[in-house]
């Protein structure tokens, strides 16, 4: 977060500077501590942070890729010569152990075009499906596996 902190000053300022160092040093020092000290934060997480980055960045690649996916899937049934979709609502549990990955599971559920997450409440999710080919096999997502090594880590 430190590194961040001073990225951001650095980025702000526009030029680099032996003043702009330092005080971008010190200011982002003390933006630290403040957070160390008044919102539960520690260099543990940073480095906690750190070892998740990898599989966070790789979070991120899958969910464009099943955005674009879903999007050419829903092209293709809003296009097609049969016009008989069958909207579905489907239940189901996770075993995602935080609120952070549960919430961020339903949240991947809504941005996924053809998906909308209607409820979650602790592990149970209602997602509403524009077709029940879009509900196959959603309890054990691509989403949910990387959530889990997240988790894990």
């Amino acid at each position: 977060m430190y590194i961040l902190f001073f990225l951001v000053w650095i980025i702000f300022n526009g030029a680099v500077t032996t003043e702009i160092i330092i005080f971008g040093l010190a200011i982002s020092a003390v933006m630290y501590a403040f957070i160390c000290k008044f919102m539960n934060y520690s260099i543990r997480k940073d480095i906690s942070n750190m070892k998740r980055f990898p599989y966070m960045l790789l979070y991120i690649c899958v969910l464009v890729w099943e955005i674009t996916k879903a999007n050419f899937a829903v092209m293709k049934l809003m296009t097609a010569s049969r016009y008989d979709l069958e909207p579905v609502l489907v239940k189901f549990k996770t075993n995602l152990k935080t609120r952070q990955s549960r919430v961020i599971l339903a949240n991947s559920i809504t941005l996924t075009p053809g998906t909308i997450t209607v409820s979650l409440e602790e592990d149970e999710y209602v997602v509403h499906c524009l077709d029940k080919e879009l509900a196959e096999g959603m309890n054990h997502s691509i989403f949910v596996e990387l959530l889990e090594k997240l988790e894990r880590m």
